[in-house]
């Protein structure tokens, strides 16, 4: 009978025992998986193995981190006031999805908010 699984290499099944994947818990487990993480990004060789290793080990890190980590709600001048200090942009930056300084300055200021399309476009740059 086949189950359609490729059988692991000792390999991989060493990576499995060393540190076996289990859905993640409290923050403990987290730190504990970002580090078994690290120590396998930070080797010179990684291959096929690791990598799926890793794509397993990320994805329980994702699934924990929907589940527990909330990102704090922003006004549209807190989301703009954040893309400047992040990415080092000033408000001429913004010129290209914005017509006026005035409009920037307005939703900086708490006066106005981002209209859909202006939200849109702000996503599409991948800024946010």
């Amino acid at each position: 009978m086949t189950t359609g699984l490729t059988t692991p290499s000792p390999y991989y099944l060493s990576l499995i025992t060393e540190f076996a994947p289990r859905p993640i818990t409290n923050d403990a487990e987290l730190m504990a998986t970002q580090q078994r993480i690290n120590s396998i990004v930070d080797k010179n060789n990684i291959n096929q193995d690791d990598r799926d290793y890793l794509q397993v080990l990320g994805t329980l890190v994702y699934d924990y981190e929907e589940k527990n980590e909330k990102f704090p709600e922003l006004t549209d001048g807190e989301l703009l006031q954040t893309l400047m200090e992040d990415y080092n942009l000033k408000i001429p930056d913004f010129l290209g999805i914005f017509e006026q300084e005035q409009t920037i300055l307005d939703i900086l200021n708490g006066k106005r908010k981002l209209n859909s399309q202006e939200a849109f476009k702000v996503r599409c740059l991948g800024w946010a």
